[in-house]
């Protein structure tokens, strides 16, 4: 993949294309070209039987020059950068910037083609794009252009791993509105990949993305919380929120957090947080213990003062 740089500083990820799928669109085109042209020479030959061969042979290299080399540069100034071959092997011709081609850069690579295709059968092209670190030939040298992929095959899989259970909920009261769009982008591509990525790379990716993440929302990462575990809850709480948005149309304040289970995912690695110890033994809410407590209760009528809280006033 090629990062370009626009005119206003920003990175562009672009996929150049190769030489086999350059050569295939290439050929192509050749073929449509080819055709149109021996039906232009035929239409000619017969529109000048009764003229002598000096014009025979000038409007020859006229139908040469307006099929041949006019044809493909008018095609690509017309379609921005999409012959019929690129179009069928889902190339297009940008430039260097990425944006999209004018005449002047169709002119110099058709000009330039008519030697290293057509009068060196291609050879020149071809050596030029295995030499080339983006595959360009010197047309798109000098011309200041470069053959882009734009059907990137799809992943075969968009799925996120969800964060530890006991994470579940707790970054309820979190500000995401700061954070920006290419930020949960950059988090969603790590999650996605994280299982494929060298683990010393993932360990840096991770710490470098969180670090972002808890600048933005300005809540540090939680003690003893690994960076993955709290990008993957960050984000599944991000994403509950839309979903409530979309679907329920409801509050979006902190809910209640979801009760822990006993341990930890092993997904992310052990964790040093856990819950306040729940105590096992007798509630501190207690009623009336004895005979006396409940002769009281009696007779301050059915529901005593204080009986919710385990109170009992005295006699």
């Amino acid at each position: 993949m090629s990062e370009l740089v626009t005119g206003e500083a920003v990175a562009l990820e672009l996929r150049p294309a190769r030489l086999p799928s350059r050569a295939l669109s290439t050929l192509l085109d050749l073929a449509v070209v080819l055709v149109v042209y021996l039906v232009v020479s035929v239409a000619v030959l017969a529109a000048t039987a009764s003229l002598d061969e000096a014009a025979q042979i000038a409007l020859s290299i006229a139908a040469f020059l307006l099929v041949l080399v006019g044809g493909p540069i008018a095609v690509e100034t017309l379609s921005h950068g999409r012959s019929l071959g690129k179009m069928a092997c889902g190339l297009r011709v940008v430039r260097d910037d990425g944006g999209p081609i004018r005449f002047r850069h169709a002119l110099v690579r058709g000009a330039i083609g008519v030697v290293e295709i057509l009068l060196t059968f291609g050879v020149v092209a071809c050596i030029a794009s295995l030499v080339s670190a983006r595959g360009r030939r010197l047309g798109d040298v000098f011309a200041g252009t470069l053959v882009v992929r734009e059907r990137i095959p799809v992943a075969r899989s968009g799925f996120l791993p969800p964060p530890p259970p006991w994470l579940a909920g707790r970054f309820q009261g979190l500000d995401l509105s700061a954070v920006p769009d290419g930020l949960w982008l950059a988090v969603r591509q790590y999650l996605g990949r994280m299982n494929q990525l060298d683990p010393q790379v993932g360990s840096v990716m991770a710490q470098r993305l969180a670090g972002d993440l808890a600048a933005r929302t300005g809540a540090p990462v939680p003690q003893g919380v690994p960076p993955a575990a709290f990008l993957a809850a960050v984000v599944q709480e991000r994403q509950v929120r839309e979903a409530r948005r979309a679907f329920a149309g409801g509050s979006y304040g902190p809910q209640a957090p979801a009760p822990a289970p006993a341990g930890p995912s092993a997904a992310y690695g052990p964790s040093a947080v856990s819950g306040p110890p729940v105590s096992s033994g007798p509630s501190a809410v207690a009623g009336p213990s004895g005979p006396s407590e409940a002769a009281s209760a009696r007779a301050h009528g059915d529901r005593p003062e204080g009986a919710g809280s385990g109170f009992v006033p005295p006699a």
